[in-house]
């Protein structure tokens, strides 16, 4: 039976895809309230991707690690724990991280965006290489998945 934590991880993450959206389509063309409003999507973010964060560790020292790790490694597909999963746990430390950059540069330089595009080129780059790098970790997900399912289909169990 599927651990609810999965769900709840990836469900966080896909939030905060979309808040990375939402911030980068606010900065497009700013104004004091799409400012406001790309401050808001920030905080999401930085919420849904520590929320993430915990549920995805949760789920991956009490299920992943003892349960679902064997399966994928004895199965046909032991390269999407050795290449996706090792990846996807490394390049997600830096997204939680990247959020809070991304809240400091609009909280701090968010009415200078008005007059200065260099801040609001820098938060339009980081926001988007949020949503792309969170993005990835979606398909990420997929392939640990494949890998699951082709374990279970040749009884690695």
């Amino acid at each position: 039976m599927p651990d609810i934590l999965i769900g709840v991880h990836a469900a966080l993450g896909e939030l905060a895809i979309l808040a990375s959206l939402w911030v980068f389509v606010e900065l497009l063309n700013p104004s004091q309230e799409r400012v406001k409003r790309a401050k808001i999507g920030a905080i999401a973010i930085v919420v849904f991707l520590f929320a993430s964060w915990v549920a995805g560790g949760t789920y991956y020292v009490n299920t992943y690690g003892p349960s679902v790790k064997p399966i994928i490694k004895a199965g046909p597909q032991p390269w999407a724990h050795a290449i996706f999963t090792e990846t996807k746990e490394h390049v997600f430390l830096f997204l939680p991280f990247m959020s809070i950059l991304l809240l400091a540069i609009i909280s701090r330089y968010g009415a200078a965006m008005l007059k200065d595009r260099s801040m609001q080129y820098a938060a339009l780059a980081l926001s988007l290489a949020i949503f792309l790098i969170a993005l990835s970790m979606v398909g990420m997900g997929y392939v640990i998945s494949t890998g699951v399912r082709a374990g279970l289909e040749a009884g690695a169990v």
